[in-house]
């Protein structure tokens, strides 16, 4: 399974689509998007994909937001870390400006930590789990997106151009 990891969007659906464009050439089956999403719009480009999602320190999960991704079938997280078993790999998610995420990079249980909020392209080991940060969409040197194969292992940055 390939994962799509994309994080601080800010609202920039249009860098959005282009992201998700270079993600299906490289063959992404679910996308995770580490927060700051920044509204309906970039939720637009991912309806009928399966997105799995946390809210960022800058996204205001309203009524009407979380009304429109039921009507769209996007599915808001109910907790954070928002915590996944795909192919039998454990992944938390975060933002990265929660109080918990400090707490899990201080004692890492799972294969893999994916976060935003820096803005920085992150890959890092801890013990046995990957800490990873696609980078950003939104306010960084380089729009960068990742690519991650759950069967190998194997994580590859993308530069947006």
């Amino acid at each position: 399974m390939i994962l799509g990891l994309l994080s601080d969007s800010h609202g920039r659906a249009d860098r959005v689509r282009q992201a998700l464009a270079l993600l299906d050439e490289r063959g992404a089956q679910t996308f995770i998007h580490c927060g700051d999403i920044g509204g309906v719009d970039v939720f637009e480009e991912f309806v009928g994909r399966d997105l799995r999602f946390v809210w960022g320190n800058c996204d205001v999960p309203t009524q009407a937001v979380n009304a429109y991704l039921q009507t769209v079938g996007l599915t808001a997280p109910a907790a954070s870390p928002l915590e996944l078993t795909l192919a039998g790999r454990t992944i938390q998610v975060f933002h990265g400006h929660e109080p918990q995420f400090r707490t899990a990079l201080a004692h890492p249980n799972t294969d893999y930590i994916l976060h935003g909020h820096t803005h920085a392209a992150r890959d890092e080991r801890v013990s046995r789990t990957r800490i990873i940060n696609p980078g950003a969409l939104q306010r960084a040197a380089a729009y960068t997106v990742a690519t991650l194969n759950l069967a190998d292992d194997v994580l590859e940055f993308h530069e947006l151009r």
